[in-house]
């Protein structure tokens, strides 16, 4: 899971951003609205975290112009207003889950995986393929009811195949889905990740398909 946290408290956003990558879950941070739209139209994300106080405008404005022009990705909104009235708003404008701060981080990851889950048409954490099954929230991939020990970046890139069904993705889309903003990325990064994975888990697991990118195929024996 990639997620976009858009919160302009420095602290409050170092904090979350530490945090989803100690739970397996990649994060990468701004801090105004203009940026937020920059990074949603350039990168692919999961999910956004949006905090409402922003110092360009306010992140309802953000989410009602997401919603009005079809951005439908799982948006959570976390913010100190607390009243009815504004959760009432929040969620009127499209917002599909709302966090007053402060909050437990526990709690904040497992309202990201229910989002992610709904996203993708699940009602559990446990996604089965075969003989294998994934288990979102303790990020355990079983083979024949044998653990198998994978990487974050292999746990990521099955995580994205799994949800994306056999929805044939770009190796662009895959990449937005492992690395965050400025990280550097070897020109075979990604072929060394599929390499791997097809190693522990079959060879047929990541299917290339020529010209267009990869997509979810068959787990291996």
């Amino acid at each position: 899971m990639r997620v976009l946290v858009i919160e302009d408290d420095e602290l409050v956003a170092s904090g979350i951003i530490a945090g989803l990558r100690l739970s397996g879950i990649e994060a990468d941070h701004v801090s105004t609205v203009s940026s937020a739209e920059t990074a949603a139209q350039t990168s692919r994300f999961d999910v956004a975290i949006l905090d409402l106080g922003l110092p360009d405008a306010d992140g309802l404005s953000l989410l009602r112009r997401w919603r009005a022009g079809g951005k439908n990705w799982p948006v959570l909104v976390l913010t100190a207003r607390d009243a009815v009235q504004d959760k009432v708003a929040g969620l009127r404008s499209g917002a599909d889950d709302y966090l007053v701060k402060p909050f437990e981080l526990d709690e904040l990851v497992a309202r990201l995986h229910a989002l992610q889950r709904r996203s993708a048409g699940r009602s559990v954490d446990l996604i089965e393929h075969g003989p294998l099954v994934f288990d979102a929230a303790t990020r355990e991939v079983t083979l024949h009811g044998k653990l198998v020990d994978l990487s974050r970046r292999e746990l990521a890139l099955l995580q994205t195949l799994l949800n994306s069904g056999k929805r044939i993705l770009s190796a662009e889309q895959v990449k937005d889905s492992l690395y965050g903003f400025g990280e550097r990325v070897e020109s075979n990064a990604l072929n060394v990740h599929i390499h791997h994975l097809r190693r522990k888990l079959g060879p047929h697991i990541v299917e290339t398909v020529r010209g267009l990118g990869y997509r979810l195929g068959k787990v291996g024996e």
